[in-house]
């Protein structure tokens, strides 16, 4: 009976060791499956992302010249039908691709410029805050985080002190002249 115990136990052994490596290579069958899934959504989910933002681009130019045809609409036709319904067309492709999760960047006078959402195509002095927006000249857009089409802006910035050569500036000193003094310009 003793050799019977020890052979049962044995088979017993070797069929709970065979049912942890099939439970095993089960639990990793499903978490490859689970994995496969979310990879498969991501890409699903960037394809889809993809496709709205071509989409969107083919109509950039479009919201852009109804919005230039919105902001040049002659005072003669102020109140006029058709002038009217330009406003209304401009509104409802406003909201048309807001549902579609685009967004306008914001780049009126004052923001300060970041380069990851506008693009400086002109410089200008003043003074006042460094490397501020002075002026939209395109709308720029964001889908989500990515930014389809950055702004274009024209940026304000403070003036640079005149340019000096340190060259001239050690020779004279060497010299044992005084380096000539520059004046502040009115």
């Amino acid at each position: 009976m003793k050799d019977n115990d020890k052979k049962v136990s044995k088979k017993e052994a070797e069929l709970e060791n065979e049912l942890a490596e099939l439970t095993g290579d089960l639990k990793r069958v499903q978490a490859d499956f689970v994995n496969y899934r979310y990879r498969v959504d991501q890409e699903r989910k960037a394809l889809s992302d993809a496709a709205k933002a071509s989409t969107i681009m083919k109509l950039l130019p479009m919201i852009d010249d109804i919005e230039r045809a919105i902001t040049h609409v002659p005072q003669e036709l102020a109140g006029n039908n058709w002038a009217n319904g330009i406003v209304g067309l401009g509104k409802r492709l406003e909201k048309a691709v807001s549902e579609l999760g685009l967004t306008r960047i914001e780049a009126s006078p004052g923001v300060l410029f970041d380069p990851s959402l506008h693009e400086a195509v002109m410089m200008e002095d003043s003074e006042g805050d460094e490397d501020a927006i002075s002026e939209e000249l395109r709308a720029g857009y964001q889908l989500g985080q990515s930014v389809v089409r950055h702004s274009m802006v024209k940026v304000k910035r403070q003036p640079s002190p005149p340019e000096r050569n340190p060259q001239t500036v050690v020779e004279t000193q060497l010299e044992g002249e005084q380096p000539e003094q520059i004046k502040p310009e009115d």
